[in-house]
């Protein structure tokens, strides 16, 4: 699992609970997104986690949140 401390993922403004985004910091936080409504993810439908090709070799929360979130077609 990608750790928020984790230099990639700090970066990135990576939290694994996407409610705790720093909305002030990150303008482009959406309500109501979340590691597993993005196009990036990599899990299944109701995976609690899945890959993502921006933290390579490491699983990310499906209910988590970075700054390179992108609306799942």
């Amino acid at each position: 699992m990608l750790e928020i401390g984790d230099a990639q993922a700090v970066v990135f403004g990576y939290v694994d609970d996407a409610t705790q985004a720093d909305k002030v910091k990150f303008t482009n936080y959406v309500s109501g997104s979340a590691c597993s409504n993005c196009a990036l993810f990599q899990g299944e439908a109701g995976d609690v986690a899945g890959g993502c090709p921006l933290f390579v070799g490491k699983h990310v929360a499906a209910k988590g949140w970075c700054t390179s979130w992108a609306k799942k077609a």
